[in-house]
């Protein structure tokens, strides 16, 4: 009898080992598993290496340059990855612009890679503060406006970067900055393939091109084309498909209201706070209506975004909210929106100036 009880016991208590571990494994698993872009929780990085040499590449063709990439697990477990970096783009790359470079990164394969949070991660865009990292924030909160109104849009995730340069010892003041989603995996997610090729805004998808174009109306973006892939990709779901515009890079919006920003002179405008509906000729104002209906939809949950965000100081909150008010006054207005979005088609204005840009980012 005692060697049965033994026996279950022993039995009982195997079982139950068996379950803490399939649930231990199971909570790794599901940390490992976490997406960098699967939660709005602000990422703390640090960049190790030769900082002062990268911040000082501004030609066309600097090089890749070796750096740690170091962040901290839910755990407090600090994470090293070997990465690459360079300085990219063109405006904000210039000195006389901005402070800091935008910063392209690859990451190294290897297995520490694979169970960081950046696991699946090739290139990323890591958008730096140009005259301060409150603009960096404003501009993240717009990439999180388009993720509300489709999933074919890029996600960005909000990250607190301190620089510590190697050679000096030098660590830099710590700031905001955005790691932007790589086109590939907007398209994985989306079941879409790049279609790199320019077009005209006519052969792209009608109802995603016009809801893109309200979108940037809303948030007073001109800076941005389809026939020059200016802030722009375009993508498709087979060869034969009617591609899609995705846009990206909002720093010269108004919603936004940057410093150094300015309208294209060719569209006669006198500042980015000016909304300017920049799509093509409608002849049947009545495509607009399934758009404006979306944007009615989902205006709660752009208003929260602002409300809810303790990043902002109060001021800029208030006068967020109150110009996407004027948005939302605007498209309510039958008579206010057809004329907006109805300028296009003004042979005396500037709607079908096509911005080309300094060059591709």
């Amino acid at each position: 009898m005692k060697k049965l009880l033994t026996s279950k016991l022993v039995m009982m208590l195997f079982f139950l080992f068996c379950i803490f571990t399939c649930v231990a494994q199971s909570k790794d698993s599901a940390a490992i598993n976490i997406g960098l872009f699967d939660n709005d929780e602000i990422l703390d990085i640090t960049i190790r290496g030769n900082i002062k040499e990268l911040l000082n590449d501004r030609s066309d063709n600097d090089p890749y340059r070796p750096q740690n990439l170091v962040y901290k697990n839910a755990d407090s477990t600090e994470v090293s990855l070997q990465v690459e970096a360079k300085t990219r783009g063109h405006f904000r790359k210039m000195r006389e612009n901005c402070i800091y470079p935008p910063i392209l990164i690859h990451f190294i394969k290897n297995e520490q890679l694979q169970s960081s949070v950046f696991k699946g991660q090739e290139k990323q865009k890591l958008v730096m503060p140009c005259l301060g990292d409150e603009y960096v924030v404003r501009e993240w909160l717009l990439y999180k406006i388009y993720n509300l109104i489709t999933p074919a849009s890029f996600r960005a995730k909000l990250v607190r970067v301190k620089l510590s340069d190697a050679r000096s010892n030098k660590n830099y003041e710590p700031f905001y900055s955005i790691l932007l989603e790589e086109e590939k995996q907007v398209t994985n997610r989306n079941n879409l393939f790049s279609v790199n090729w320019k077009m005209n805004p006519q052969d792209a998808d009608t109802t995603a091109f016009i809801t893109m174009a309200v979108f940037e109306y809303m948030i007073a973006n001109t800076d941005w084309s389809v026939q020059y892939l200016q802030n722009i990709k375009m993508m498709a779901t087979d060869s034969l498909a009617v591609p899609i515009a995705v846009p990206y890079d909002f720093d010269h919006s108004g919603m936004v209201n940057a410093p150094y920003a300015k309208p294209a002179e060719a569209l006669l405008m006198s500042s980015v706070k000016e909304r300017r509906y920049r799509g093509y000729c409608v002849a049947d104002l009545k495509v607009f209506e399934s758009t404006i209906a979306t944007f009615n939809r989902l205006k709660d949950d752009i208003y929260k975004l602002y409300s809810g965000c303790t990043l902002l100081n109060a001021k800029y909150i208030k006068s967020a909210l109150q110009y996407l008010d004027e948005f939302y006054a605007t498209i309510n207005n039958p008579k206010a929106w057809q004329k907006d979005f109805g300028y296009p088609c003004k042979k005396s204005g500037t709607g079908n100036v096509v911005i080309k840009g300094m060059s591709k980012d």
